[in-house]
């Protein structure tokens, strides 16, 4: 639980000059009775019929009704807060949804009571897009806004997106080598990496980031370096590519290509003898991985006769744990005007931390269902 004084001198100086730390996440229903009114918040304004959103409730009903991604922030949580305290760093950690509780809107209001003035942000999505990070900086304004007048509404940064980051990238090379050991061993070595990430609009796409096309270039980037990684742990150079999951929204968008599911039918024509699905593109394993891989894409893959295994996400995994502390270390030292190592890999280089006015503008589908 968040401390019930975060301006306390106790504060570890070197988060200065950050009271609290925010997690910010997508959000998931608890119960059958939370599916449709979740669907509801997250297509608000867009006059989907009821019909439709409980065709797609479907999928949350086939595991009891509940997401996991609530669980899964809570156990991030958990993890950080152990992970900070094992440092000595005395940062409280808050929790705010985008769709459901808790609404970050009352998380916002919450940390206002508290008396925190100054909170760092990490949303649960490492790259850049409308939907993965502005829609999100978007949040944090109409929450800020809505803290009532008798309260001082803290301000509130974004930490930068962290999908090069080597903790994230490390989480998830191990993710892969744990998945390459439950291949048959005779297809393990020509296996293909299959690089996942949640599509978006092409619009959407190509205005990410301050000049474009950011999502599918880091996306690519981050790909070829957690290949090249698992190809120097296992002595086996492998062909990866980049595929996308979880398309909804309007037929008559084009979305980016090619659907997991008609790659694999792709790679199964082709003679590929066996493929390691890699979630890359998302932080845990919420309905997105565990209904559109491990449901639908290993089901087709079984179908063919495809040999496939499903990777990890970065989850709880030490490394990426570590890389969040990392990531508020260096944005502090960054506000304080002191030099800081932003750690990175890949070619693309740590991201601003600051987003430009005219980044990732672009078409507003919904997305996600988390």
């Amino acid at each position: 639980m968040p401390n019930p004084d975060p301006t306390s001198s106790r504060r570890d100086p070197r988060t200065d000059p950050y009271d609290a730390l925010l997690l910010l996440s997508f959000g998931g229903p608890e119960r059958p009775e939370d599916v449709v009114p979740f669907l509801e918040n997250v297509t608000r304004g867009r006059g989907i019929p009821r019909e439709r959103l409980e065709e797609v409730g479907q999928h949350y009903y086939l595991f009891g009704g509940r997401s996991p991604i609530n669980d899964q922030n809570k156990a991030l949580i958990a993890a950080v807060e152990r992970d900070l305290a094992e440092h000595g760093i005395d940062l409280p950690v808050y929790w705010g949804n985008r769709n459901w509780e808790p609404y970050l809107a009352d998380t916002v209001t919450r940390m206002a009571r508290d008396g925190v003035r100054r909170a760092l942000c990490l949303a649960t999505s490492a790259y850049s897009s409308w939907s993965s990070c502005r829609q999100y900086r978007d949040n944090l304004a109409d929450a800020l806004a809505a803290v009532p007048p008798e309260l001082t509404a803290p301000r509130v940064d974004k930490v930068r997106a962290f999908y090069n980051h080597p903790g994230f990238v490390s989480a998830n090379v191990d993710g892969v080598l744990a998945a390459l050991a439950e291949l048959p061993e005779d297809v393990r070595d020509a296996a293909r990496l299959v690089f996942v990430t949640h599509s978006i609009p092409v619009s959407m796409s190509d205005s990410s980031g301050p000049e474009g096309g950011a999502y599918v270039a880091q996306h690519l980037d981050v790909a070829a370096v957690v290949a090249a990684q698992v190809a120097e742990a296992t002595g086996v150079e492998r062909l990866h590519e980049l595929v996308y999951c979880s398309r909804s929204g309007s037929p008559r968008t084009p979305w980016l290509e090619p659907d997991v599911n008609d790659r694999l039918e792709e790679l199964a024509r082709e003679g590929v003898a066996g493929v390691v699905l890699i979630p890359v593109g998302f932080v845990s394993d919420h309905m997105e991985v565990v209904y559109d891989l491990d449901t639908e894409a290993l089901a087709t893959a079984e179908r063919l006769g495809l040999p496939a295994r499903r990777a990890a996400s970065a989850g709880t995994h030490p490394a990426f744990v570590a890389a969040i502390r990392e990531l508020v270390l260096e944005r502090a030292a960054v506000e304080r005007g002191e030099d800081a190592r932003r750690s990175a890999v890949g070619v693309r280089g740590p991201s601003h931390d600051c987003c430009p006015a005219g980044c990732c503008l672009g078409e507003r589908e919904p997305v996600g269902r988390r």
